[in-house]
């Protein structure tokens, strides 16, 4: 695969997980304030990473979905 071709496709997949943390957060009726005092952080934390302005990396991810008693696999599963 070419790196264009590579970077497309991670770019779709970090999409699609930006979507499902989003959605999940909204179905769950948990506001960006109500989810940045769970992780004690500030409310453009969440913002940021749902935005893709700023990527979460392993730990912030699963601290992220534990806030929201989210099981991390199986929010990955299809991306």
């Amino acid at each position: 695969m070419t790196a264009q071709v590579l970077k497309s496709l991670h770019a779709t997949r970090a999409q699609e997980l930006r979507r499902r943390l989003r959605e999940a957060r909204e179905n769950l009726g948990i506001t960006q304030i109500d989810l940045a005092n769970r992780l004690a952080k500030p409310q453009s934390f969440v913002s940021k990473f749902e935005t893709g302005e700023r990527r979460l990396d392993v730990v912030e991810y699963l601290e992220v979905c534990e806030a929201m008693t989210l099981d991390a696999l199986e929010l990955l599963r299809g991306i």
